[in-house]
């Protein structure tokens, strides 16, 4: 027990050992973050098949890219061909990895276009080829230079990965530490959870990275970024919890340990129910198709795990070990029997409640439906050169080869089959609209690959109907057993999935979470209730996120993000559902469901507003990263839970449970002899 006298002392040297042996595993996270589109795919996928098949080839797995040269408004003259031919010349020289291939002028005379393949190794190895390529290949006087095409947007993708473990950390202690000392107002206090927190990051990472390793877990830039924010903010809360509640068993015990013994009693089946509720809700990403997501399953709960071990063990052992003297200035004094306050600003909120419960419930529940009306104009998708908030050199090239080339040039289209139906593979992908030109360009083990480019822009509804229009055209031709695959067959696949997991996981979290809390509460209609609520401060938060988005200036809303809002928006607000809940059931089977809730929401109002707030601003913290997805997944996450802490937690859900009564607690028996211990 962390309240015991010697059993303290050997649970913070036992934490303070595992902190020293698994700290230095969070700078080895990211060696095995994998970061392209392929990756995330499931093997069952076109896209993924013909970048396997590619080994066989010549080359073996190459990405198509393009090196731009633009030039004034004098169009490009004989010295600005020279140059470019010599300097790409000397890219294939000094990268031996790069094979340039076609070179082609643009009509208009002012751009000159360079085709090209490099051999991906892996993204390190990539990302430093193409950056030795950007070096050589910079143009000169009157003469812009560009790396675009598939392999300079997958290493900007990469390069804006770089450091955002150490950045999120950094960032997120520094929010957290704030937070606690503005929440505590105590100079030392806040070291204590820090200390736990910090504790559970290390623990979190390096099973994450044994797994990565030796399982195969995917484990990408994004999941990565999320287990930091998501151990800080999940281990905060919890250590709210518990501190509140020690604070609270401290006037009412001499001895402090005595205190943390009934505070752990107390609080302890609340944050397990809580943290298995987030745990089996990300574990329903297992049931998703793309590995990103799917990995981002067990990452979030091996992160949501170790914050639970920490704080209910390290963080009560050093809570115990400082005792009461933690809490200077403010140090808890012993006073038992002393009534609890009744006239803070919790305690008169649930009093107001409870005088109007009906029109105050259905009034919040009308202005977030009103909230939801924003979702109507989200605009799903994002293509690769929306990905970023700013812009690197991959997409300024990309906009400005679509200028002077065909747009779809720079991002072909790869097709592999049966090296004996060459012929009419050829034929068949010619007759799709939008295809410019079709071609062999190898042969190996009796397949055939065939390049393709489209005139519509990569990843563009009218680039994916084209590919869409050559499976489905290449799969009538008997015997050709083709595949199509390219930077924007992945792409489409990618969306594919996504749309397909949001069918999936979203359903199967609710269910599961609807389970739980029958569990917990022994009831069935508190459950349906809290389950509507969440749903519908989801649905709030994303329609008033749609609406910032299209502020903000962004194209639209990455695929996969709405499913891990879903996710972390049920599971957490579930989490304050718990907190909440389960304290209003504990004080109903002494004073009534009515005058039960009041109380709870006078104990618990303050805590549950400060973890909130908490993990609102942990996860806000996703913002300052350079990439469109974290920061929608940031602000999603953040708005949704201070509307949930702040007015469906705060308000929605005690004024609902009031109104309904006992009958909420249908089937127990506290539904039929409410308060009758």
């Amino acid at each position: 027990m962390p309240a015991g006298r010697r059993a303290k002392w050997v649970l913070v040297v036992l934490w303070l050992v595992v902190t020293a042996l698994t700290g230095p595993f969070a700078g080895k996270l990211p060696g095995v973050e994998k970061n392209d589109a392929v990756a995330y795919l499931p093997a069952s996928a076109q896209s993924t098949q013909v970048n396997n098949a590619l080994e066989h080839f010549p080359g073996g797995q190459q990405v198509p890219g393009t090196v731009l040269y633009v030039a004034g408004d004098g169009g490009v003259t004989a010295a600005d061909k020279a140059l470019a031919a010599r300097q790409v010349a000397d890219a294939a020289r000094q990268a031996p990895d790069f094979t340039p291939g076609a070179v082609t002028v643009s009509k208009d005379g002012k751009a000159i276009s360079y085709a090209f393949n490099v051999t991906q190794p892996d993204a390190t190895k990539l990302a430093d080829d193409i950056k030795e390529v950007r070096s050589i290949t910079a143009g000169g006087p009157g003469l812009a230079s560009y790396v675009t095409g598939p392999a300079g947007l997958l290493v900007d993708s990469v390069s804006a990965f770089n450091g955002i473990d150490g950045l999120l950390l950094i960032a997120t202690g520094i929010v957290v530490i704030v937070l606690l000392l503005l929440i505590y107002r105590s100079p030392t206090l806040w070291l204590v959870p820090l200390l736990s927190v910090v504790a559970a990051i290390g623990l979190s990472e390096w099973a994450v990275y044994q797994l990565a390793v030796h399982a195969g877990l995917v484990v990408s830039g994004q999941s990565g970024g999320i287990l930091t924010v998501l151990v800080f903010g999940a281990g905060t809360d919890y250590a709210l919890l518990i501190v509140a509640r020690y604070r609270e068993e401290l006037r009412r015990h001499e001895d402090h340990h005595d205190a943390m013994r009934a505070a752990l009693h107390r609080a302890s089946p609340t944050i397990l129910a809580s943290a298995s509720t987030v745990i089996l809700g990300l574990l329903c990403l297992l049931a998703a198709e793309l590995n990103s997501e799917r990995g981002l399953g067990p990452i979030g709960a091996i992160g949501i795990a170790s914050a639970l071990l920490a704080q209910l063990t390290f963080l009560p052992a050093l809570l115990v070990v400082f005792g009461r003297r933690l809490f200077w200035p403010a140090r808890p004094v012993y006073q038992p029997g002393e009534a609890a306050a009744a006239n803070g600003f919790w305690a008169k909120t649930a009093v107001r409640i409870a005088r109007r419960p009906r029109p105050i419930w259905a009034g919040t529940a009308v202005a977030l439906l009103i909230l939801t009306a924003g979702v109507a104009g989200l605009n799903l998708g994002l293509q690769q050169t929306q990905s970023f908030v700013n812009t690197p050199q991959s997409v300024a090239g990309q906009r400005l080869y679509a200028q002077h080339f065909p747009a779809g040039g720079s991002e072909p289209v790869i097709i592999i089959a049966d090296a004996a139906k060459a012929g009419p593979v050829v034929t068949a992908v010619k007759d799709v609209p939008n295809v410019t030109m079709a071609f062999p360009v190898a042969t190996a083990q009796g397949q055939v690959k065939v390049i393709a480019t489209l005139s519509s822009a990569p990843d563009s509804a009218a680039s994916f109907k084209a590919i869409d229009a050559m499976r489905s055209r290449l799969a009538e031709i008997p015997g050709a057993h083709p595949l199509v695959g390219g930077s924007v067959a992945t792409n489409l696949d990618t969306n594919n999935a996504a749309s397909t997991d949001r069918w999936i996981v979203m359903p199967l979290v609710l269910v599961i979470v609807m389970c739980i809390l029958a569990i917990l509460l022994r009831a069935i209609v508190a459950p349906v209730l809290l389950a509507l609520t969440v749903v519908l401060s989801f649905a709030a938060a994303l329609g008033v996120s749609a609406l910032v988005f299209h502020a903000l200036g962004f194209a639209g809303v990455d695929q996969t993000i709405p499913l891990l809002a879903y996710i972390f928006l049920v599971a957490l607000g579930v989490d304050y559902n718990i907190f909440l809940v389960s304290r209003i059931r504990e004080e109903a089977l002494v004073r009534g469901t009515r005058e039960g809730t009041v109380s709870a929401v006078r104990a618990t109002g303050g805590v549950i507003t400060s973890a909130g707030i908490v993990l609102a601003a942990t996860f806000s913290v996703l913002m300052v990263l350079p990439l469109v997805a974290l920061v929608e997944v940031g602000f999603i996450v953040a708005f949704g839970v201070l509307l949930d802490t702040l007015v469906v937690r705060s308000v929605l859900v005690p004024a609902l449970i009031t109104d309904v009564g006992p009958p909420v607690w249908w089937p127990s028996a506290l539904a039929r002899k409410d308060g009758a211990r």
